[in-house]
């Protein structure tokens, strides 16, 4: 997939950091009103070797001063998907917020993945914990 002569590919913005920025392929500024989500192209697919993911994340600073974070957080990328990746934008402040082309909008972090296989038990092994949950531990 042609990323676009303008458009940097997805890169780490310090060595520390765990996520690859993402940016908004778009021909036009996208206005996102409050409440609203869209799926914002990034002219970005991958090939995953098997047993990894990639996990779309929000940006801390776009969701704390703009109210804008991904709706599915994390969104999921199997190692078998060969799409375009989008991000599922959502708007969350009051006010109406602009996406512009180029704008580092989600992070991209790479990560192992184990697949489970189900076996139906009678009973499981007793814990300390049991059953308890929803704020059982305490705050």
């Amino acid at each position: 997939m042609e990323h676009g002569a303008d458009l940097p590919l997805p890169s780490y913005a310090t060595v520390g950091s765990a996520g690859m920025d993402l940016m908004a392929a778009i021909d036009k500024p996208i206005t996102i009103a409050p409440m609203e989500r869209l799926a914002i192209p990034t002219a970005i697919a991958i090939s995953l070797p098997l047993g990894y993911e990639a996990q779309v994340r929000p940006r801390s600073g776009l969701a704390l001063k703009q109210g804008l974070t991904v709706a599915n957080a994390p969104g999921t990328i199997d190692s078998d998907y060969r799409g375009e990746i989008k991000v599922i934008m959502v708007n969350l402040s009051r006010h109406e917020r602009i996406i512009e082309r180029g704008q580092r909008i989600a992070q991209m972090v790479f990560a192992p993945v184990s697949q489970a296989e189900w076996k139906e038990v009678d009973n499981l092994s007793a814990t300390q914990r049991g059953s308890g949950g929803f704020g059982h531990t305490g705050q």
